[in-house]
Formats: structure tokens, C-alpha cells, sequence
């Protein structure tokens, strides 16, 4: 159904990304063999953000996706994602998601 909604594009909403990430996190959970299928997840909800111009939405799913890419060394497309998400930030810096990718930016430098 979450896959069905975010790939519908006369369907797409605000929820759709969360979703997306949400799923995401759980096949993490359930095993890191489910890394290839979270991180096309990831991509998707960062996509449709991008769609929805959902900055907070897009950096939130690009937080998601870097850490994954942090995990399997892929460090500089892990800070390219999250810098491009984080640069169409103009305010909140001090909510929780805002300090997450800063640290995790500073961590990636």
C-alpha cells in the first residue's frame, strides 16, 4: 500500500516520504540484508520530497539514506545527499533533525 501511494503520482502527499523512510527503517531492523530495499526506499521518499518541495521531508529521508551510506563506507555520496538537503534549510536549526544532520555532516567532513 505505502509503495502503491508514493509511486502513484496523482497520489503523492506529505506522508508519503515518512512513510517510505519509516518502511525503510524497519527492513533495517529486521536485518541489514535488506539494506539494497531500504536504501531504494530512502531514495524514493527523498524524491517525492523533492517533488512535494517538503525540505523538512527531504532531510529527514536524506538523514535516513546517509547514515545507511555512512554504515557501508560510502562517505562522500552519504555527504553529498545530506549538504544538498541541508543547504534548502532557511530555519528550525535548532529542531532536533537540523542538529542531527549538522553532526552528522561535521562527522562525514
Amino acid at each position: 500500500e505505502v509503495l502503491r501511494l508514493a509511486s502513484a503520482s496523482s497520489e503523492k502527499n506529505l506522508a508519503a516520504p515518512e512513510f517510505l523512510g519509516l518502511r525503510g527503517d524497519l527492513l533495517l531492523a529486521i536485518s541489514r540484508d535488506h539494506a539494497a530495499e531500504a536504501e531504494a526506499l530512502y531514495q524514493m521518499a527523498i524524491s517525492i520530497a523533492r517533488e512535494l518541495q517538503a525540505s523538512m521531508l527531504e532531510l529527514r529521508a536524506a538523514l535516513r539514506l546517509s547514515r545507511l551510506w555512512q554504515a557501508q563506507g560510502k562517505t562522500q555520496a552519504a555527504r553529498n545527499v545530506l549538504s544538498e538537503a541541508y543547504a534548502k534549510m532557511t530555519e528550525g536549526f535548532t529542531l532536533p533533525d537540523l542538529q542531527q544532520a549538522q553532526a552528522l555532516l561535521k562527522e562525514l567532513a
